[in-house]
């Protein structure tokens, strides 16, 4: 009778060719467009800070695994250099090298090995740590450093100013109308917001960057379009009812989408396979959570700014979603 019998081995069943080495280095070339244009605008210290960022995620991963877990090491397949990079990408470029350090050990030790290491975290690792970053050292975590080209990659006096969101939230605040704010001179205009000549996490300042880096991606079969079109559509939509009703007090949809970390946010930090659904119903409205919320957060928090607040309350609905939302069986497909 037992001759009869089979054995199943453990998923996945169906394999596509890719590996997760792979999918992480593609995310990393992806990445590098808004790399390049941050350091054009704001110098060496986005290569120290993204450096010591890697390095230090590279680092706790190793020690954790190897000293604590007691496990193989597994620091070549990448996801701890995507971890550092989008750490990086998320503080002011002006950012105390102790608190990077800071940052990535919470982003690696707490969000993701304390879950189990790579797969099992509930959470956005290098989200986790900015947020950390941001509650506990709110005024370095908030000076930005405008974004002037400095070709000489040098460690010249650093200018700071506010962000777009920060502009508009105090203006609004103090009884501004919205149009008399984006025609100030601190205001970037649009073109400004698109290339990404303005203040903010050095990483999330090109909109255009970004872009080319989500195509290719898109090209690469690393995302779908799923959860990025729903997260800014959403936005858009949301954001674009309050301007109708009332454009003297809240800002074009437009000027939603092109600031703050939105573009990085739907594109690189929400798309994270492992903290996102598995079905592409349950992205969309993943997506449409992670959208609306930042906008709630934007006009009615006491943030400027909500993109990783939003994801991060998302991400801690995904075993639910994934439950309503199951992926359509293999036999069926």
């Amino acid at each position: 009778m037992s001759e009869n019998l089979l054995q199943v081995s453990g998923a996945p069943h169906v394999h596509n060719g890719e590996s997760t080495k792979r999918i992480m280095w593609s995310v990393v070339i992806a990445l590098l467009p808004a790399f390049m244009v941050s350091v054009f605008y704001f110098g060496l210290p986005v290569i120290l800070i993204t450096a010591v960022s890697v390095a230090s995620c590279i680092l706790f991963e190793y020690l954790i695994q190897k000293f604590i877990l007691k496990t193989k090491p597994t620091i070549d397949d990448g996801s701890a250099v995507i971890t550092g990079l989008l750490l990086a990408f998320n503080v002011p470029s002006n950012l105390n090298l102790l608190l990077v350090v800071l940052g990535a050990f919470v982003a690696i030790g707490i969000a993701k090995m304390a879950f189990g290491g790579l797969g099992n975290n509930l959470f956005n690792p290098a989200l986790v740590a900015r947020v950390f970053l941001l509650i506990s050292f709110p005024v370095q975590m908030t000076t930005w450093p405008k974004a002037t080209p400095i070709w000489n990659f040098g460690f010249a006096d650093i200018v700071t100013g506010p962000t777009p969101l920060g502009i508009l939230k105090e203006g609004v605040k103090n009884g501004d109308a919205v149009s008399q704010l984006m025609g100030s001179e601190a205001m970037p205009d649009y073109l400004q917001m698109l290339v990404g000549q303005m203040g903010g996490s050095f990483g999330e300042i090109s909109a255009v960057a970004i872009l080319i880096g989500a195509i290719f991606l898109l090209f690469r079969k690393v995302i779908t379009w799923h959860i990025p079109v729903a997260f800014l559509l959403s936005a858009f939509v949301f954001s674009g009812i309050f301007w109708l009703v009332d454009p003297t007090h809240y800002a074009t949809p437009w000027f939603h989408l092109l600031t703050g970390g939105m573009m990085l946010g739907a594109c690189f930090m929400a798309t994270d396979m492992v903290t996102s659904p598995m079905s592409a119903r349950g992205m969309l409205v993943f997506g449409c959570g992670c959208g609306i919320l930042t906008i709630i957060i934007r006009l009615f928090g006491a943030y400027p700014e909500g993109v990783s607040f939003s994801i991060l309350i998302m991400n801690a609905f995904v075993p639910l979603i994934n439950k309503g939302f199951k992926p359509q069986p293999y036999s069926k497909i």
